[in-house]
């Protein structure tokens, strides 16, 4: 729990890349220090910098029905990150949210590394492309990845939809939806955890 907080301290000052010169605030991440099942996605938005907290938007709402009413977790039960810990946006004009580039990536990224290696989580969610591609060292695309296991260091990892994407595509009525719960079943499996609905979680 220390080495976590000595972490965020000086995450909270970082100025390693070109993001810290617009952010509002680092979101470094929350949850459980000795979490089972960490969640990671690619970086803050609008609400998140706000509010120095990960996935509190309309993203974050979808999350967290996910982790509380589907799968049966409190959000302080899991750990929740993100490769950047500023808000990456177009041409740095804080309008529109992008992708970490790959500087914002290399100067970030030691401090999701060294999350995970404190936490030491049983399984890891990757919520992306971003965030799937970092983890496990690939150039293969989120539809072809999500639903098979891999492993970062000998912790299994499930990639899956970032939960932007399913709002995109139809939300909790669309087949992106089911596609992401039928990951989350495997997830629940392998921590021995039965799920709390069989398919919806509005």
């Amino acid at each position: 729990m220390n080495s976590l907080q000595n972490l965020k301290e000086e995450a909270l000052l970082c100025k390693k890349c070109k993001l810290h010169t617009t952010r509002n605030q680092v979101v470094f991440g929350e949850g459980n220090p000795n979490a089972q099942l960490m969640f990671i996605g690619e970086g803050p938005g609008r609400q998140e910098d706000l509010s120095g907290r990960p996935f509190i938007g309309k993203a974050g709402e979808l999350l967290t029905r996910l982790i509380e009413r589907a799968m049966g977790f409190s959000r302080e039960d899991v750990y929740i990150a993100n490769i950047t810990k500023c808000r990456p946006t177009v041409d740095l004009k804080f309008e529109k949210d992008r992708a970490p580039d790959k500087e914002e990536v290399e100067a970030c990224s030691p401090y999701l590394l060294n999350q995970i290696e404190i936490i030491q989580p049983k399984v890891i969610v990757t919520l992306g492309n971003p965030s799937t591609r970092f983890i496990l060292n690939t150039n293969e695309g989120i539809t072809s990845m999500r639903g098979k296991w891999s492993k970062y260091k000998e912790i299994p990892v499930m990639p899956t939809y970032h939960p932007s994407y399913i709002l995109r595509n139809g939300g909790d009525s669309s087949n992106a939806q089911k596609q992401m719960w039928s990951d989350m079943l495997q997830v629940l499996e392998k921590l021995g955890k039965n799920p709390k609905v069989n398919i919806k979680w509005k």
